[in-house]
């Protein structure tokens, strides 16, 4: 017996219904729910990093903690990907703990040039560079002291002998005749009259323009060589508190020969006779200083000290915001 068409379109709806409502479940099952956390080298966690299924727009950013939770199919590869880390691509479980590790090649492939950045490989200009660890070998004392010997081309020299004086620096000699003063630059920051205030353990690193083609973007500023310095700042993460303490002992390292009292009062009557002038110490006088009975002090014994102890104590707290993330992202702009 033949079927009239509304009972074959009936009959081929209820054909599909039933095997919609037999896929829902398949597929259902076959789907699962991954959780877990992200993190660097320091088991610090990493906020904002991206979590992508390969191969679709299924994804999803970690919270503050670090933690992520997102469906995928079963079997499905998941890409984590952040800025200066390196990517990763893991198989999806239902409990993932993931550590990232830093992309040094990105950071070599960059310099510092004026007030933004350029790649290594397209830089010919004269720049050299001092990083923090090599200020942490040797500790100095004065921001100055940190290019002494580290940089060629530039040099340092101290303005006196008196303890904490400031040092003069010159980048590939005299330039003019008048001021022959590098160009400071802290943070983006034009500075006058030195860096003297900065703290060299709050120094990341230290670049230094010494040709014409690297500093023609500070103009006639720039004509005596720039010196760019960048700080430390906090990361995205938890807070770090970091506590460094050197320890160091002092000697001078030369003395003048001076007059004795005796030596001094021979010399001064002979200057005040060859000037015609009264003599200024009595012939008892001399013979007192040479019985030993005038005080006789080197001043230089009693100015410096043998073994003088120098300590440095430096704490700092590091740590980066949610604000700090937002302008990462272009959210918010200062």
């Amino acid at each position: 017996m033949k079927m009239n068409f509304s009972k074959k379109c009936f009959l081929f709806m209820l054909i599909s219904l039933c095997l919609t409502a037999i896929s829902l479940p398949v597929a259902a099952q076959n789907n699962i729910s991954v959780k877990g956390v992200v993190t660097d080298a320091e088991g610090e966690f990493l906020i904002g990093v991206s979590v992508i299924q390969t191969g679709s727009t299924n994804g999803t950013v970690t919270d503050l903690d670090g933690h992520f939770a997102l469906n995928v199919p079963q079997g499905a590869i998941l890409r984590f990907s952040y800025i200066g880390y390196e990517t990763v691509d893991l198989p999806a479980s239902s409990d993932m703990n993931v550590q990232l590790k830093e992309s040094r090649d990105l950071l070599d492939e960059v310099v510092v040039v004026g007030y933004g950045v350029q790649k290594k490989s397209v830089v010919t200009a004269a720049i050299s560079s001092v990083k923090a660890a090599d200020i942490e070998k040797v500790t100095p004392s004065r921001i100055e002291n940190v290019l002494k010997g580290q940089v060629s081309g530039v040099s340092m020299t101290s303005g006196s002998g008196q303890p904490g004086s400031g040092s003069s620096v010159r980048i590939r000699g005299v330039g003019t005749t008048g001021d022959n003063t590098p160009l400071f630059i802290v943070d983006g920051m034009a500075v006058d009259g030195g860096i003297s205030n900065l703290n060299p353990a709050d120094i990341a690193s230290v670049e230094i323009l010494k040709d014409a083609a690297s500093a023609a973007v500070y103009g006639t500023r720039g004509g005596n060589g720039v010196i760019l310095v960048t700080t430390k700042n906090g990361t995205v993460g938890k807070p770090k508190i970091n506590y460094e303490m050197n320890i160091s002992w002092q000697n001078p390292w030369k003395k003048k020969e001076l007059l004795n009292t005796t030596e001094y009062m021979v010399l001064q009557n002979e200057l005040n006779f060859n000037n015609g002038e009264s003599l200024l110490f009595t012939p008892q006088d001399i013979a007192n200083a040479r019985a030993g009975l005038t005080p006789n002090t080197d001043w230089q014994d009693v100015a410096f000290n043998k073994n003088a102890p120098v300590q440095n104590h430096q704490i700092s707290v590091q740590g980066g915001t949610v604000f700090m993330i937002l302008q990462k992202m272009k959210v918010l702009s200062m």
